[in-house]
């Protein structure tokens, strides 16, 4: 009997139902979503008009290759330019945060001819071979991965970048903020560091919104608080709510020709579906700025509860360091409160719930955290 590869740590929940920011198991247990699969549910479990979109065009047209016109791809990049603030950028769709990194990375390399690429310690951009070979975790490239292009330098050091980036320099990947990384925001002096050094170099800017992006910093993205515009944004998890769906967005300074980048699955009719779904929610709803409160709202809660060495984030991406391990706590939490968490590294619980999480919920998981802290 054929099994499954056996990579992932699983916990014997097995979740049958959702909707907002609950979920429900196959013994009908419910549970409390501050993790949303790793940062994808950005607009809540099975909305209604996400469920609609989705339905509807599945009954009319599931797929078709890019070599016709797909309507859709033009809305979700008319309306992803409108709610991010960028109109002058141009979209390339495919289908996950890795994909989104390759393109990006290859389109910077035919844009100047170079190879070298800085990135940044604790960094990650996913594990296909150019994603892999520019984030910071040896255990995960393996030696078919090439990677002597790639220099890491330390993250938010500015006089690192200043001298690091040099003009052999094909592009800087950055995370706005770090997720795997343990929720490491990048300042706006080393952001701004990063475009000047770029411009002066010639080196194409990218920054890795996989994860930073798409509302849930209470920007559109991360970097907007710093004020710089990158040349490359990346993005995937909270771009199709638990569809696969993954974009580059492109500044003018980039030409396209036929056969540059290309994808099978890529911005096919469902996936533009749902993305443009999570769009229309989010801006019907104003969810970018019920990140931005209810962030706020956690933050001063968890600050109150107290017991941690350091808490960081922007809007619903926060991480909050302890000086212990905190695998114990995290069971607590999942077994005893039923609330989903996530961890960065050993010390770090990391909270990525959707962006239209609501105060029941919040309030909740600080009784829970209060709780748990007390009983240590």
């Amino acid at each position: 009997m054929s099994k499954l590869f056996n990579v992932y740590p699983l916990y014997d929940i097995e979740p049958v139902r959702a909707r907002g920011s609950y979920l429900w198991d196959v013994n009908g247990t419910q549970y409390i979503d501050l993790y949303g699969g790793h940062a994808v549910i950005s607009v809540g479990h099975s909305h209604p008009h996400y469920v609609e979109m989705l339905t509807k065009q599945l009954s009319d047209i599931s797929f078709y290759s890019n070599s016709v016109r797909i309507r859709l791809q033009e809305e979700l990049a008319e309306k992803l330019s409108e709610l991010s603030g960028y109109p002058d950028y141009q979209l390339f769709l495919c289908n996950s945060g890795a994909e989104a990194n390759e393109n990006a990375l290859k389109l910077a390399s035919f844009h100047n001819k170079r190879t070298r690429v800085v990135s940044f310690t604790k960094s990650f951009h996913g594990r296909t071979a150019g994603a892999v070979a520019v984030t910071d975790n040896a255990a995960i490239v393996a030696p078919v991965n090439y990677k002597e292009h790639v220099q890491f330098l330390p993250f938010n050091d500015v006089a690192a970048a200043e001298t690091g980036i040099t003009d052999q320099v094909c592009a800087v990947i950055v995370e706005g903020i770090q997720g795997v990384g343990g929720i490491q925001v990048a300042t706006d002096a080393f952001l701004q560091t990063l475009r000047r050094r770029c411009d002066q170099t010639g080196a194409v800017l990218i920054l890795d919104s996989v994860q930073c992006g798409y509302g849930r910093s209470g920007r559109f993205f991360s970097h907007q608080f710093s004020g710089i515009h990158p040349d490359l944004m990346t993005m995937a998890k909270g771009m199709g709510n638990g569809f696969p769906v993954g974009g580059v967005m492109i500044s003018p300074k980039f030409e396209a020709s036929y056969g540059l980048l290309g994808t099978t699955f890529g911005g096919n009719h469902l996936a533009c579906a749902a993305a443009i779904a999570v769009l229309d929610i989010m801006k019907n709803e104003d969810l970018i700025r019920n990140a931005e409160t209810m962030g706020h709202y956690l933050m001063e809660g968890i600050t109150r509860v107290g017991g941690h060495k350091e808490l960081r984030g922007r809007g619903l991406m926060i991480g909050i360091e302890y000086d212990f391990a905190v695998e114990t706590l995290r069971h607590q939490l999942l077994f005893d409160h039923k609330m989903f968490t996530g961890v960065a590294g050993k010390n770090t619980i990391r909270l990525l719930p959707s962006l239209a999480l609501q105060k029941p919920e919040a309030d909740a998981f600080l009784a829970a955290l209060r709780g748990c802290l007390q009983r240590g």
